[in-house]
């Protein structure tokens, strides 16, 4: 029984340093960091201007919109890459399922393009 113990020690220590070290990263800026604000540090920031409407203000609907389509295009990339590294091994058939997800997103843009989606005006 000793013997599996101690097969886990060096789990247990790293788990304590990490802990340590954690703990430590997070009591030094208390200990260190300098505390004086001063009103202007404490002021809202809003892109070099005075804070000038409420924050919990409707946004327009295209900012969802916006990223929405970049998550699309985003998980196009993703799924991209490792099927260009494993074309050699899918073949003529991993090729062609591509290009038909291809002509469906292609066809997707055309379609917000059309109806406007990527106009900000």
């Amino acid at each position: 029984m000793t013997d599996l113990l101690f097969s886990y020690l060096p789990i247990v220590i790293f788990m304590g340093l990490a802990g340590v070290i954690a703990l430590a990263l997070m009591i030094a800026p208390l200990v260190v960091a300098f505390k004086s604000p001063d009103p202007e540090k404490l002021s809202a920031y809003e892109c070099g201007f005075d804070a000038f409407d409420d924050a919990r203000m409707k946004f327009d609907v295209r900012f969802y919109l916006v990223s929405i389509l970049f998550i699309i295009f985003d998980l196009e990339v993703a799924f991209l890459f490792p099927w260009a590294i494993s074309l050699g091994k899918i073949g003529v058939f991993g090729f062609w399922s591509m290009m038909v997800f291809l002509g469906i997103l292609t066809v997707g843009f055309i379609y917000e393009w059309r109806k406007g989606a990527l106009e900000w005006d």
